[in-house]
């Protein structure tokens, strides 16, 4: 057991690490719509792609097809953060799913997790709290923001419709400035959804 969980940890340091084990359970779960579902993520996951830009929109692309659906009406919870197997099983998601499993499946394909941060925003057009995911070529660059909202990838600063209010990867959690990197204030486990969300995929990759 102890060897499975430090397997399962290093795979969520990595990515995801689906496998057929995993995808069949999801069929066994979520339907046999969901299993295809999760193959086609597969495929998504093990495409070879050179350009880290091309991996970001086939990922941004793929994920922007489930359907939106908020919290209350897919989870019966005010803020539930979904796994991105729980999104591809039931195929609807809120703002953080999307932004979730786009991390995850960006690390899956080899993206460092320095580049990409879950970034909690206002979205003044709706006036109301977002999250996306944002990818930093370099420590210092202005980002490319991920978003269900806007589907083309654009940078922070073609994006005035958002203001930042803090981001986080698995290594460290930051306060945004402006739209840059941001202060950091330490461990992202200072996030309780965030780390109950691992939990759950460690669960979940240990089926």
């Amino acid at each position: 057991m102890l060897m499975t969980m430090l397997l399962v940890s290093a795979v969520l340091a990595e990515g995801l690490g689906l496998n057929d084990k995993i995808i069949n359970w999801v069929g066994k779960k979520y339907g046999v719509e969901a299993k295809q579902r999760a193959e086609n993520w597969r495929s998504l996951l093990e495409t070879e792609l050179i350009l880290e830009k091309d991996k970001l929109t086939r990922v941004n692309n793929f994920f922007n097809e489930i359907p939106y659906r908020d919290d209350f009406e897919n989870w019966d919870n005010k803020d539930y953060w979904a796994t991105p197997i729980e999104m591809i099983g039931v195929n609807a998601a809120d703002c953080e799913d999307y932004a979730i499993a786009k991390y995850f499946s960006l690390r899956d394909m080899g993206v460092s997790s320095e580049k990409l941060r879950i970034t909690y925003v206002k979205a003044i057009e709706i006036n109301q709290a977002h999250m996306v995911l944002a990818y930093y070529q370099k420590p210092d660059a202005i980002p490319l923001i991920l978003d269900n909202l806007k589907p083309d990838i654009r940078s922070a600063d073609k994006r005035n419709d958002l203001v930042p209010v803090y981001s986080f990867n698995a290594e460290g959690l930051w306060l945004a400035v402006n739209r840059g990197s941001g202060k950091r204030l330490g461990n992202a486990s200072k996030v309780k959804l965030w780390s109950d969300l691992r939990e759950k995929m460690k669960k979940e990759l240990s089926q």
